[in-house]
């Protein structure tokens, strides 16, 4: 049998580890530089560039702030449709930004399609203006802190002698009981819409909604780019069935509509 001896120096042992650490730190590094380097890009004019350079940034990790960017870059490159593509899917991970629902609406302004929701309960608008208020994340932490405040003040109540401590136990273990419920459900709420994903945006020209999945059936209406709609059936291939803010629904091709 052949053996294979090897005699690693002190010298050969610190190239090694340096040549690791240097392996282990470069995808870090390499990212700061891409997103230093697409802010620049940005500043400078250069859109094109810095839309590139934040797609990449995407393919890496999901962000809000990096969609934000990309599409102020889109907006600033007249891609209207792609712009509001990037905002809405910054707005879906941090649906309380000011910033983006602003820019947002801002580049809706700019389609022409101008479409009205049909009237809801004011419960259900309040609801989902609290839900939306900040991020799934910040709901999460909400809910965890809130549940370690009610088990100390439940504590409180049980051991403490005095009744003044046991109220305030008492009324302030409820209270954080319903924080910890609250919070837990707002974050269920976005993460299940995140999760199902129903928006999407048409990305061609213009699009002729048909009454049924079929090429050559009634036209109902005709959608132009960037009109965000729902989508509530996706069980063709090919075809993808819509509903509009106003309630109208139709059909349309797959290939002219992106997923939000």
């Amino acid at each position: 049998m052949i053996g294979y001896h090897f005699n690693i120096n002190r010298d050969s042992a610190t190239s090694i580890l340096l040549l690791i650490f240097m392996l282990l730190c470069t995808p870090g590094s390499s990212m700061a530089v891409t997103k230093r380097d697409a802010d620049m890009a940005y500043r400078r004019g250069d859109y094109q560039h810095a839309i590139a350079s934040y797609q990449n940034l995407l393919k890496q990790r999901k962000s809000a702030d990096i969609y934000y960017n990309l599409g102020n870059a889109y907006y600033r490159s007249d891609s209207i449709t792609m712009a509001i593509l990037a905002y809405e899917r910054a707005s879906l991970l941090s649906p309380g930004d000011k910033d983006i629902r602003y820019n947002l609406q801002f580049a809706r302004s700019k389609t022409i399609d101008k479409l009205t929701s049909d009237s809801e309960v004011v419960f259900t608008t309040w609801y989902r203006s609290l839900v939306n208020f900040t991020t799934a994340d910040i709901w999460a932490l909400i809910s965890i802190v809130s549940i370690i405040l009610a088990f100390i003040h439940l504590l409180v109540y049980f051991f403490v002698p005095q009744l003044v401590w046991r109220k305030v136990g008492f009324f302030g273990g409820v209270l954080f009981i319903l924080v910890f419920a609250l919070s837990t459900l707002f974050a269920w709420s976005q993460h299940k819409a995140l999760a199902e994903g129903k928006g999407a945006i048409i990305m061609a020209p213009s699009v002729n909604v048909k009454s049924t999945p079929v090429q050559n059936s009634e036209d109902s209406f005709i959608l132009h780019e960037g009109t965000r709609v729902d989508v509530t059936d996706s069980s063709m291939k090919t075809w993808r069935g819509i509903r509009l803010p106003d309630g109208r629904e139709g059909w349309m091709p797959a290939s002219q509509l992106e997923m939000i």
